[in-house]
């Protein structure tokens, strides 16, 4: 039994049941692997359900404000690929009059589409045979037939795209696809994958070398940096001070706080104050830290309960709003784990 057959053989002896599997619309696979770019399975399974309820087609989606479509998103982080999808459902009813493309280079040029995402979406509504590469077959690839160049290295992203263009069952992409992405996110795990009952083992080069934990190889090591924010949290007579983020940073399009940006953790209250010296504050209560943790940096943030004597100023620079409706508005997953201690 050959590579294909022995993978798709296991897939049918193991595969979740989730719900875009079920389906060849290319909408619904496109929405998935969308939201499963830098989401786990298990976390995205319910977006995908509240888009689907809420905006079953590509049309629907297209029609919706941007605002709506970000407070779908408020929790799964790397917003820009919220953006991307209403651009993207907006572009098809556009110029494809609503309906999805077909052809995988018509595919790929669509904003936030990648290779590995229009491979995706060709083989699984369309059957066609373009293997999708993702970081599970990166794994599987390079610990199975020992591949050691690194997955982000130009010579690398080579080697695998030949070899995974080999390997695919033309006969059946689609399911071949799912298969080996399946096989890496169950079986060939990052940790303490299930080597012992693998299909593989035999043959496994990073089994019989024991060099498990050192494939698959990067090249770049991501740098993060630290961040500290200190939110200004005005309530006044049930109304709470917000504003949206519009500058090229993290979380655009969502809203958050006054914000004072330091270089390090503020011990006392008196920077704060003195950013905002125009608002005349008082004060109420300092919140512990709160740590969130991006791909390229870590925030760290301090909400300052205060109240202010300058309803005037406030309104001119912010956006009330009624502590009640506050959950009307996409906020980032840190807002609403500090919210969720207030209301």
């Amino acid at each position: 039994m050959g590579f294909s057959d022995k993978l798709i053989s296991w897939y049918h002896q193991n595969k979740r049941d989730l719900p875009w599997r079920n389906s060849t619309d290319p909408y619904q696979i496109w929405l998935s692997e969308i939201i499963l770019q830098q989401t786990r399975v298990d976390q995205g399974l319910s977006y995908f359900n509240k888009f689907i309820q809420q905006h079953p087609t590509v049309k629907s989606l297209a029609k919706a404000p941007e605002k709506e479509i970000l407070k779908l998103w408020q929790g799964l982080g790397y917003y820009s690929r919220a953006r991307n999808l209403h651009y993207t459902a907006k572009y098809i009813v556009d110029e494809y009059n609503g309906i999805f493309p077909k052809e995988y280079e018509d595919i790929l040029k669509l904003k936030g589409v990648g290779e590995y995402t229009a491979a995706a979406i060709s083989s699984f509504a369309y059957n066609l045979s373009y293997p999708a590469i993702d970081g599970n077959v990166y794994r599987v690839l390079s610990r199975i037939f020992g591949i050691e160049n690194p997955i982000d290295s130009t010579e690398g992203k080579k080697i695998f795209k030949q070899l995974a263009t080999q390997l695919i069952d033309d006969k059946n992409p689609a399911t071949y696809n799912q298969a080996i992405m399946e096989f890496g996110a169950l079986q060939c795990t990052p940790k303490k994958p299930n080597c012992e009952n693998c299909p593989f083992l035999l043959e496994c080069f990073a089994y019989k070398k024991k060099a498990i934990t050192e494939l698959p190889k990067k090249e770049k090591k991501l740098k993060q940096r630290n961040r500290y924010f200190n939110y200004l949290v005005v309530i006044d007579d049930g109304n709470i001070y917000i504003k949206e983020r519009s500058t090229k940073d993290i979380w655009k399009g969502l809203f958050d706080f006054p914000l004072l940006e330091t270089s390090q953790p503020l011990s006392s209250f008196a920077p704060v104050l003195k950013e905002f010296e125009d608002l005349n504050l008082t004060l109420k209560n300092k919140s512990i830290e709160y740590k969130h943790i991006l791909s390229h940096q870590k925030i760290y943030a301090t909400f300052w309960l205060v109240s202010s004597n300058s309803r005037k100023k406030l309104n001119i620079d912010y956006t009330e709003v009624s502590l009640k409706k506050i959950n009307n508005y996409p906020v980032p997953k840190l807002i609403e784990n500090y919210l969720e201690t207030i209301l």
